[in-house]
């Protein structure tokens, strides 16, 4: 039986009608199928199909995001990889079945593969938490994360949740720290590092694996901060107002690509990833494959200066840094007014113990026992046995 969002009666009513012309036993005592009425209702479901999602609303896109047919991390990892090995457990609580983690072949190449799993029925979304992360989750990435970059293997990652588990048992045994964790060791690799947003993109659950060289979004994905409903109650204590909120938070792929917070869409089948999965497997494979190719003639310095450089570009397009493209890896290009007051205070400092000394030196000045002055960070200085006083040489 399919699921129908609440925007999809019309795509609804007309496959149900080509499911009766498909029947010649049906109600209506045909006894043969009439193809040409096939046909044409099929190219109607087509046309609705495409008017529909081609107009999505933000809103509309969440819904599509969230659908309980879409893809799930399961289905990627077996259909898209060989030989894959799965591995449990952070060596510090337990194992996290919310994400499913462990080495395979792409290409036939190694790579290590994680994912964020939701489930497909009732009983396999409450194990997986609904793809919500505990804190021994990211654990268990980290150290699967820094035994690939061990062994010099790319890390590939299918992130779909709506948010890390905020439960008391999740907070208690360090649920924030563990995200941090992770954002850290994702930043500090040394491997390539590709992230595909397949649904839900929510919050630092999402971003604790997202943090990646390269970030894929599904067309029909979101990627956010927060979900359109907490945002619309915080904001205006008003869940119902979704749609205003999901406009403002800029969460679909577009809107994201755009603010080069993402670095490629992956097109959809018509109507959502659901409805052609051979089509979307193709899809992913491909931008995979592209993906990798670029980083495999890279040194692991350069890999990392491109993961640094691409989050310390985000935003810095309105003028925050004259040559956004050509960032180093932690310096920063600093202001020409505050250059200038630290040369002028630098150089007051320096000529007031100048004056000092000389007039020490002079006879004009008794010295004191210790001259207070002002150490800058990396400079390097020593002391005259005779008098207390401390030479800066920066």
């Amino acid at each position: 039986m399919k699921n129908y969002l609440n925007f999809e009666t019309d795509i609804k009513n007309l496959e149900n009608e080509l499911e009766k012309l498909k029947d010649p036993y049906n109600q209506d005592g045909l006894s043969e199928v009439d193809t040409k009425k096939i046909l044409q209702s099929q190219k109607e479901i087509d046309e609705k199909l495409q008017e529909i999602y081609s107009n999505l609303d933000p809103w509309q896109t969440t819904l599509v995001a969230r659908h309980e047919d879409r893809p799930k991390a399961k289905f990627f990892i077996d259909n898209l990889f060989e030989d894959f090995i799965s591995l449990s457990g952070d060596r510090f609580y337990g194992e996290d079945k919310s994400v499913i983690a462990g080495f395979a072949k792409f290409n036939e190449k190694s790579v290590l593969v994680i994912g964020q799993e939701k489930g497909d029925t009732l009983e396999t979304r409450m194990e997986r938490n609904f793809g919500m992360m505990r804190p021994e989750g990211y654990r268990k990435t980290i150290r699967l994360m820094n035994l690939a970059n061990k062994f010099n293997i790319p890390i590939i990652s299918f992130v779909d949740t709506p948010g890390a588990y905020p439960g008391v048992g999740a907070e208690e045994r360090g649920q924030a720290e563990a995200i941090a964790k992770s954002i850290e060791c994702c930043m500090s690799l040394n491997v390539p590092t590709l992230a595909v947003v397949i649904g839900e993109g929510g919050s630092g659950g999402a971003i604790a694996l997202a943090s990646s060289n390269k970030v894929i979004m599904l067309e029909n994905a979101i990627y956010s901060v927060i979900s359109p409903e907490g945002c619309a109650t915080i904001l205006w204590r008003d869940p119902k107002r979704t749609l205003e909120a999901a406009k403002a938070m800029k969460l679909s792929s577009k809107d994201l690509l755009e603010l080069k917070v993402i670095d490629e869409i992956v097109a959809e089948p018509i109507g959502g990833a659901h409805r052609d999965r051979d089509l979307i497997l193709d899809n992913v494979r491909r931008s995979i494959t592209n993906n990798l190719n670029e980083f495999e003639n890279m040194s692991g310095e350069e890999i990392f200066n491109h993961r640094k450089n691409k989050f310390l570009s985000i935003g810095r397009t309105k003028g925050f840094v004259s040559q956004p493209d050509n960032l180093s890896v932690l310096n920063m290009q600093k202001n020409k007014l505050s250059s200038f007051i630290e040369k002028f205070f630098n150089a007051k400092i320096f000529l007031s113990i100048f004056v000092k000394v000389s007039l020490i030196f002079s006879g004009k000045l008794t010295p004191p026992r210790s001259i207070p002055f002002i150490v800058k960070s990396n400079a390097r200085f020593s002391f005259s046995s005779d008098v207390d006083i401390c030479f800066i040489d920066s």
